[in-house]
């Protein structure tokens, strides 16, 4: 299955980052976060990946471009004006780099992919999540409910503590919040078959509203329920979190 991966957005809460970059390329650590959601999928053996591009595409596209030069040693012979690799990177995948319009909104991006895509089943996640999920166990899942869209259900990570008082507004404790208290949401790292395309029409369609709540309403879409580690990034305070776990020996998604 290819995977694609929309990083077309504008990344605005993430406007101390994404006001040069956009937001896929924000580095965890010394690699783009991007590149982390490539190594997660390549660790279970999907290695074609389709990224539908957008805001500051060209970025995304000078980075792949260069990639076998930076990601390696080399040794420059500037005398000869020769450069020999000495060493390269692992990675062996296939990147297809498709600018889907720097407005089309995300539903509209999938569509823009339908000749590329073809009649086959596919992956689907957002540029801005890592997931520790097991996508073997997820590809079952779809495949067992024959689903049209399979989603991967997480429940957010708790921000705040509840305060604990009593009826004359004497604070009496603090209660810290659990993950487990939070609802389910949709963490990407989705399947989809090609018969999504049927409720596709244009650049203004959103993938929640135009799609996955279409096909909740006709029976086609599940979702895979995931309790490990997920976290998106929509602030800084999300980037400096992931940071810290790409530094610890215990990196949650880090299965390579």
């Amino acid at each position: 299955m290819k995977v694609v991966i929309l990083a077309g957005g504008f990344g605005t809460r993430l406007a101390e980052e994404t006001s040069s970059l956009p937001k896929p390329m924000v580095q965890i650590g010394t690699y783009p976060i991007l590149w982390h959601i490539m190594k997660i999928y390549a660790s279970h053996g999907f290695n074609e990946f389709v990224i539908a591009l957008g805001y500051k595409a060209e970025i995304v596209k000078n980075y792949f471009l260069h990639y076998d030069d930076l990601s390696g040693d080399l040794t420059v012979d500037l005398r000869a004006g020769r450069v020999d690799k000495v060493r390269r990177h692992d990675e062996d995948w296939l990147v297809h780099l498709v600018d889907t319009g720097i407005a089309t909104m995300t539903g509209g991006r999938i569509k823009r992919l339908e000749n590329l895509l073809g009649n086959e089943t596919f992956m689907l996640t957002y540029g801005d999540g890592l997931c520790d999920v097991d996508i073997a166990a997820l590809t079952t899942f779809h495949r067992a409910r024959k689903a049209v869209a399979t989603i991967t259900a997480v429940r957010p990570p708790a921000r705040f503590g509840n305060v604990a008082f009593d009826g004359a507004g004497k604070v009496v404790g603090f209660a810290e919040k659990h993950q487990s208290d939070e609802g389910w949401v949709n963490g990407g790292f989705m399947i989809m078959e090609p018969e999504i395309f049927r409720h596709l029409k244009s650049d203004a369609d959103v993938l929640e509203l135009d799609l996955l709540e279409r096909l909740a309403a006709q029976g086609g879409l599940h979702a895979y329920k995931h309790e490990g580690f997920w976290q998106c990034m929509d602030t800084i305070r999300d980037r400096q979190y992931l940071e810290r776990l790409w530094a610890s020996p215990q990196c949650p998604w880090k299965r390579w």
